[in-house]
């Protein structure tokens, strides 16, 4: 058998296949809805080489594979291919999220103001990744308007954003960094 090799050619004409067979432009809105989600769970692989906590390290990996399951969903063609059965999006998946949301809140002080990105590393990566996450949902409801979204998946990808920005804050408070306060300088 011959090694699978990474370039196939066929997108060398400006279109791209769906999981079921079906091409589209490379600039369709579909592509930008699971391209978003695939930069997104780059850039958690990126928090995820951090030092942070081991029990953070382990929910950022379930949470990648989870959004490779979600970008497979949104580059799925329902008409063609019956992939949307085996690629499930459950309620246990958002509360996993909500659980690691209210551990880590335990820990933080009260939020009485807005924050800024820094502070360490991991904390600007967990900011763009949020800022990334919110783009990723934006896009997922665009293609909802035309395509069947599961509503799962885009609760999942808004609770997502809210779990990042914990975890932002999460990270400044485990190496001793105090969070950056915005002040409004007039």
């Amino acid at each position: 058998m011959d090694k699978f090799k990474v370039y196939t050619k066929t997108g060398d004409s400006g279109t791209t296949g769906l999981i079921g067979g079906t091409r589209v432009p490379k600039h369709h809105f579909r592509l930008e809805a699971y391209g978003t989600v695939d930069e997104l769970n780059s850039y958690i692989g990126l928090i995820r080489s951090h030092d942070i906590e081991a029990k953070s390290k382990e929910i950022l990996l379930q949470i990648q594979n989870k959004l490779f399951l979600i970008g497979s969903r949104l580059a799925t063609d329902d008409e063609k291919s019956d992939m949307k059965e085996k690629l499930p999006i459950v309620e246990a998946d958002i509360l996993l999220l909500e659980n690691e949301m209210d551990r880590m809140d335990k820990e933080l002080a009260e939020l009485n103001n807005f924050v800024l990105p820094g502070g360490s590393l991991a904390n600007g990566f967990c900011h763009v990744a949020r800022t990334v996450c919110r783009r990723a949902e934006r896009r997922a409801i665009q293609l909802s308007k035309d395509v069947d979204v599961n509503p799962l998946l885009l609760k999942y990808l808004n609770r997502l954003s809210d779990y990042l920005f914990v975890l932002s804050r999460k990270v400044l408070l485990d190496v001793g960094v105090d969070e950056i306060k915005w002040k409004l300088d007039l």
